[in-house]
């Protein structure tokens, strides 16, 4: 995503206009990762983490395909929608961190 600006910016996006279904699937998502991370660690359960992010990932792409980020239409939506992407990469990044395995900065 080439969108330069300053992450943040982005701590007081208003979410509300990320009201499409791939968008709420997403952000349940990310919001499962706590109750995720804690039952991982008290079952000894690191593929849990890995189960989750792979989910977390499938979500994120099928958002991704259906909704245009950087052409959203309008700027509120366009600092909201990167503000869930960002939230998406700060989890994979913590969860990978966790796992012991490193990620490229961009791809």
């Amino acid at each position: 995503l080439a969108w330069g600006g300053d992450v943040a910016t982005l701590a007081d996006a208003d979410l509300a206009p990320l009201d499409t279904p791939a968008a709420q699937a997403l952000m349940l998502q990310l919001a499962k990762y706590p109750d995720m991370l804690t039952a991982a660690a008290q079952g000894f359960a690191p593929h849990d983490v890995t189960f989750y992010l792979r989910e977390l990932a499938g979500r994120l792409h099928r958002y991704y395909t259906l909704s245009p980020v950087l052409a959203a239409g309008s700027p509120a939506l366009t600092q909201a929608r990167l503000a869930l992407l960002m939230a998406v990469a700060q989890v994979i990044g913590n969860g990978l961190a966790l796992l012991g395995v490193t990620a490229p900065d961009k791809m």
